[in-house]
């Protein structure tokens, strides 16, 4: 389903004599090397398109079977398609933390798969990216999936709720709280539930049910999607989520019409500031379960829902790009896409994703998947597009998203401090090959090390496969050590074969993450 792109007077010789004037002013500064500053309208708009659970190998354009993604194709064709790009994370609320922070997740002891009801785990205090580019003239707005905690820990969700989004520098926030299986199933539009009836307040709890109020556990008989694990609490629209709500009927969200929803909020964003730099966060759900593709999308793959709902994002995708184009933003606007983590196909409802996944592979011949720390939890696609600016290209270069904040630092000629991003901009615009030189990856607490082609995986206790969602995890008795280069499907531990190349790769490790990594918390799937 592709969308389809497709006399003079006196007053003009005074307004000649003034541009020569200023050119000849602008000129004059340059020769004494002075910095001119650009006018905000001529600065690049930044969009960033951030799917969830998507996989190294789930679009067309990175050898998907059984679907086609035409429209982020289009992206993928016309800028820098990266074969080396990072999520910082295996799950999703440690890489939105990076993404956003420049900082490596492990650094924030509370950076792990967050609750619905947990605070807000960015520091009002932090720098973050949308907080500098509001200080280079940008306006910010985040809408989506936000899932970085939103108050203080006590959340009253029938007043504004503060901390959140438009405290870490975005000018305007449209959000599910956490994700689209957990609870509360309401839109949060600048700190207040949209559509909430006074009189019908929300109430949340993940610990305890409320009185009366039935289950996907006790009441299957509600049911329109059966739960598979961990999600048998309160129902909504039929589905079974992740925690306890009462209340709040009026301001529920349709499952079905999310995706719409979100995009009609973000083309109304581009129309109404496309006058003036802005940077857009749209963070999108799929295809991040529970998988409610719109009727219209229902069967666009051959692969169930979990297809459907990845057909449906494309088709997001093209409507925004179309939105740019008819703006006359599309020039001018340089376009991220990536996702927060690799796949996972029953990740906690039965959808039919793994009978009929067919001969489509969703981690692209990688290893693991989400929660994972072999390449396909954390490796997946990544895409930079600039119509006009970036030429068509292939790299290798090896990338991580939370390289993102000090490279577009670098594009907008503003400056971070300290922090574990790296400007690779001229990579991420195409004009280089060269990428990080290593990367520190995390998934569920544990860590492991990249430099080059190779790749390093502590020893760490716990099951070898998550049976719950049928993925490896990387736990092992010792250490692992792969060649990426010669083996991207992780086959061939070289690790006693090659100590020497082992122990420079630990000391390495060690010199950036410290000897504590073998301290971790066990999986939790919720």
């Amino acid at each position: 389903m592709a969308y389809n792109f497709k006399k003079k007077t006196s007053k003009g010789i005074f307004y000649t004599l003034s541009l020569c004037i200023v050119f000849i002013t602008c000129y004059s500064c340059q020769k004494k090397n002075k910095k001119v500053e650009v006018a905000p309208q001529e600065k690049p708009n930044i969009v960033m398109i951030y799917l969830d659970d998507l996989g190294y190998g789930d679009l067309s354009s990175y050898g998907a079977k059984g679907l086609e993604t035409p429209n982020i194709d289009r992206l993928v064709n016309g800028g820098v398609k990266f074969t080396n790009g990072y999520a910082t994370s295996a799950t999703c609320s440690p890489s939105r933390y990076a993404l956003l922070t420049g900082m490596y997740p492990w650094r924030n002891k509370d950076a792990k798969i967050l609750p619905g009801t947990a605070p807000l785990l960015i520091s009002t205090e932090q720098q973050t990216l949308p907080k500098l580019l509001k200080n280079e003239g940008y306006q910010t707005a985040v809408i989506g999936k936000w899932h970085l905690g939103l108050g203080q820990g006590i959340v009253d969700w029938n007043k504004k709720i503060t901390p959140g989004p438009n405290e870490v520098g975005f000018d305007y926030s449209y959000v599910m709280a956490a994700t689209q299986d957990r609870v509360p199933t309401v839109y949060i539009d600048n700190g207040f539930v949209d559509g909430l009836d006074p009189n019908d307040p929300i109430e949340i709890n993940y610990e305890t049910n409320f009185e009366g109020q039935p289950t996907g556990k006790d009441n299957p008989e509600l049911l329109s999607m059966k739960w598979h694990h961990g999600h048998n609490s309160s129902i909504v629209n039929g589905i079974p989520r992740i925690g306890y709500m009462k209340g709040g009927e009026s301001a529920k969200w349709s499952d079905v019409d999310m995706a719409d929803h979100f995009l009609n909020k973000v083309q109304s964003y581009v129309k109404a500031h496309k006058n003036e730099p802005f940077f857009l966060y749209y963070a999108m759900q799929q295809p991040h379960v529970p998988r409610t593709p719109h009727p219209r999308f229902v069967g666009a793959s051959k692969l169930g829902p979990r297809g459907d709902v990845i057909a449906e994002a494309d088709w997001c995708v093209g409507a925004f790009i179309k939105t740019l184009e008819d703006e006359n933003l599309l020039e001018n606007t340089l376009i991220i896409l990536s996702s927060d983590n690799g796949p996972v196909l029953n990740d906690g409802y039965y959808d039919d994703a793994v009978e009929k996944l067919g001969e489509h592979d969703p981690n692209g011949t990688l290893r693991g998947g989400k929660y994972s720390l072999f390449e396909a939890g954390t490796r997946v696609p990544f895409i930079t597009y600039w119509k006009g600016k970036i030429a068509p290209t292939v790299s290798d270069a090896l990338v991580c998203q939370v390289d993102l904040m000090e490279s577009i630092a670098h594009l907008v000629d503003n400056k971070t401090e300290n922090l574990d991003s790296k400007n690779l901009l001229n990579t991420f615009l195409g004009k280089s090959k060269k990428g990080r030189e290593e990367l520190v990856i995390e998934a569920t607490t544990r860590t492991a090390f990249r430099k080059g082609d190779w790749i390093m995986i502590p020893p760490y206790k716990g099951p070898e496969i998550e049976k719950q969602v049928n993925i490896e995890l990387g736990n092992a008795d010792d250490y692992m050590l792969f060649n990426l280069k010669e083996d991207v499907g992780q086959k061939n531990n070289l690790a006693q074969k090659m100590p020497e190349k082992l122990k420079t790769m630990i000391a390495e490790f060690e010199a950036i993450r410290g000897k504590d990594y073998l301290k971790t918390e066990a999986l939790e799937l919720k």
